[in-house]
């Protein structure tokens, strides 16, 4: 049986985690194949609310196998905060596999992550200061520890004398901090080696074995496709890629396997840290998108800047991502508005612009060209059919449907696992 990816479609938050849940209802295997724990998810199931960091989704699943992959960068402290979170609340985290190829978050990554952003003043990317984007410079950089290092002492000893080397003259000589000694780093990852060791696998080898014995296995990615290294509104995106593309990369899975690629949009747009957002709302809409929604980041806390649906972002996504099915989200958010602006084009330096701008300087240019729809002042969080919607409900996910190039097979319409409406099954 083929893979499925779930990829987010605007600037992440969109609600990844929760559609995961509801398919780790009915799959194998839920892998996380970047990212590391500067994204969250929330997961609300029977009312309980979980937020998850860098553990998969599908974790809270009792017969899945959650899976981290080897293209995301784990910080080992994180990781087992939220595992013990989890246990403490009931739930079985024996199932975890961790890839042995993934590369670990350092201690230096976060300090040179935080001093970076300080250095960088308003030219800060916005990042979360987690360490995510140093960690993964020293992957590319080839100065890296992996998750296997961990249990040869002497081959972690050398890369880690080797990766110090390197970033002491940076915090010595440029920011101005102490060096960091060799020993407490290789002390630091040590003292979690025995703990992950039962959790560690060949796990391209156990991903590709499951779908050789046709079991259903979901890609979970992190982050979103405009956060995206290669895609994204470089340079306020990532560090790794988010798309639909990196997720075989990540897991360690050939294209082919892959059958069915979701993207998952929120009826409106967010966006967390800095950068351009065409849809960007200013005024008191946009505090009651923010305030209604719940709009604060899982990891940070921060409050998530809000707009209208951006559809020329969305046919972008569809496009890169090459998605079959769209999960529209937090469509109950825009309950009680008298109209719903949306987002068809952009106005560029007096030119329409039907598609994504080819560059940067296009795309902060960008000004939406807006089409208003009726709303409605129904209550629809109760609703579990297509028909249950008010007519203008339905009207406005059909607009968002014909613009956004693909189809809305799923619709939340509350936070809940089962507030959901299925048009169409996202697994036959």
């Amino acid at each position: 049986m083929p893979a499925l990816v779930v990829v987010g479609a605007q600037w992440g938050d969109e609600g990844k985690g929760k559609t995961t849940d509801i398919l780790g209802t009915r799959v194998d295997y839920v892998v996380k194949p970047n990212g590391g724990n500067n994204a969250g998810h929330t997961v609300v199931v029977s009312g309980e609310k979980y937020e998850l960091k860098l553990l998969p989704a599908g974790i809270l699943s009792p017969n899945v196998t959650p899976v981290i992959g080897n293209g995301v960068v784990v910080n080992l402290e994180a990781l087992f905060e939220e595992i013990d979170m989890l246990e403490s609340r009931g739930a079985d985290t024996s199932r975890l596999r961790v890839s042995a190829d993934a590369h670990l978050v350092a201690p230096y990554h976060q300090v040179l992550d935080k001093v970076t952003e300080r250095f960088l003043g308003k030219r800060a990317i916005g990042t979360t200061g987690r360490g995510i984007g140093p960690a993964y410079s020293d992957k590319a950089g080839r100065l890296g520890i992996r998750v296997q290092d961990l249990f040869d002492e002497s081959i972690l000893r050398q890369k880690v004398e080797g990766a110090l080397r390197q970033k002491n003259e940076l915090l010595v000589k440029v920011y101005n901090r102490r060096a960091i000694l060799t020993d407490e780093i290789v002390d630091y990852f040590l003292s979690f080696a025995e703990r992950l060791r039962p959790y560690v696998a060949d796990t391209s080898k156990l991903v590709n074995d499951a779908l050789d014995r046709d079991q259903l296995v979901v890609m979970e990615g992190g982050q979103a496709t405009m956060l995206d290294v290669d895609h994204g509104t470089y340079p306020f995106v990532t560090s790794s890629n988010p798309t639909a593309g990196g997720a075989c990369v990540g897991a360690g899975i050939g294209p082919t396997r892959i059958d069915r690629v979701v993207g998952i949009v929120k009826a409106y747009t967010t966006r967390v840290g800095a950068g351009p957002f065409p849809t960007e709302l200013f005024d008191e809409m946009g505090e009651h998108l923010q305030k209604k929604g719940g709009e604060f980041g899982v990891n940070t806390g921060r409050p998530r800047r809000c707009g209208w649906y951006d559809a020329v972002v969305a046919r972008y996504a569809a496009r890169v991502n090459g998605f079959t099915d769209y999960v529209l989200t937090k469509l109950d958010v825009l309950s009680d508005l008298e109209t719903i602006p949306v987002c068809v084009a952009y106005d560029v330096d007096g030119e329409r612009c039907d598609d994504m701008p080819m560059t940067q300087t296009g795309f902060h240019h960008a000004r939406p060209i807006l089409e208003h729809f009726p709303g409605w002042q129904e209550d629809i969080t109760g609703a579990r059919t297509f028909d249950d919607l008010p007519a203008n409900a339905k009207a406005y996910v059909e607009a968002l449907e014909n613009l956004s190039g693909c189809r809305i097979s799923v619709i939340g319409v509350g936070p809940d696992r089962e507030q959901s409406i299925v048009r169409h099954d996202l697994i036959d």
